[in-house]
Parts: C-alpha cells; structure tokens; sequence
C-alpha cells in the first residue's frame, strides 16, 4: 500500500506543497478565513505572520515576552494573536496563536531570487497538532483531522 492511501486510510488529509527556488516548501493557509502563502519550517517553534497582515487576517494584537529567534533575525520583539482559526487543506485548528513578526527581510530575500513573497511561516506548533507527515519525494504534507463526534 501506497503511503498516501495508508495516511487517507488513517485519516489524514494530504497539502500540496510547492518547493520554491530557495529550496523552502510553500502552501497556502487561510486564517481566519483569509487565504494566504506561507512556507512550512520545521526549524520554527511557533507559526509567524508578518507584522503587515494584522488587518488582512483580521488578527487582534497582545503585546508578548516572547522573543523570536531565527529567519536571519535574533531576540526581536514580537506581539501574538490568540484565538485564530487556521485552515489548511481540509484541516482546521481554532484557538490558534500565532506571533506577528517583521517578515520584510525574509520577503526581500525571496524576491531577490524572483520567488513571491509569503505572509508567514507555518511552524512546529501547527505540524505537532495536525501530527504532521511530510512526504519530501511527493511534495505533500499530511496532517491527521479530528475525529468527528456526534
């Protein structure tokens, strides 16, 4: 059996992902309704969208202690957004927080090398609550959805 009708078998859905010239997976997300572009890390502890998207994903702001290492970027500030919907593929996740971050660096960074630029980062929180497998051949992530209840 093919490893794609074992996980739909198991209750997975399947993400197509996009491998970019810079050699990162992207996807497409929709919070809180709104579609968005997005590259999956497994390096980041927490899913991030750029600072600039508050309004577009209708994201209400906290301040946070949180400091964000990482993506050419150290002990930086960072607000959070509690109580987020996120969807991917047919998989969905409320309450989600999500840390809002400048993202401009990594943006010029991908359109230095022609790539589109992204609105955030899925990270580890989201892979580990979906129980993320990622099928690196194929180019899929499967994330297992909820068992319905009655």
């Amino acid at each position: 059996m093919a490893l794609k009708d074992y996980l739909l078998d198991q209750g997975y859905t399947k993400i197509k992902l996009k491998l970019t010239k810079t050699n990162h997976f992207e996807m497409k997300a929709k919070i809180n309704g709104v579609s968005g572009r997005f590259i999956l890390d497994t390096g980041a502890s927490n899913t991030l969208v750029d600072s600039s998207n508050v309004e577009m994903f209708h994201l209400l702001v906290e301040d946070s202690d949180v400091k964000v290492t990482g993506a050419g970027a150290s002990n930086m500030d960072s607000k959070v957004s509690k109580k987020n919907n996120i969807k991917i593929g047919n998989w969905t996740h409320t309450k989600t927080v999500i840390v809002l971050f400048n993202l401009t660096h990594v943006n010029l960074g991908l359109e230095s090398l022609n790539v589109e630029p992204v609105n955030g980062i899925v990270g580890t929180d989201i892979l580990k609550k979906g129980k993320a497998i990622i099928d690196y051949e194929k180019k899929y992530l499967y994330l297992k959805l909820p068992i319905a209840t009655n």
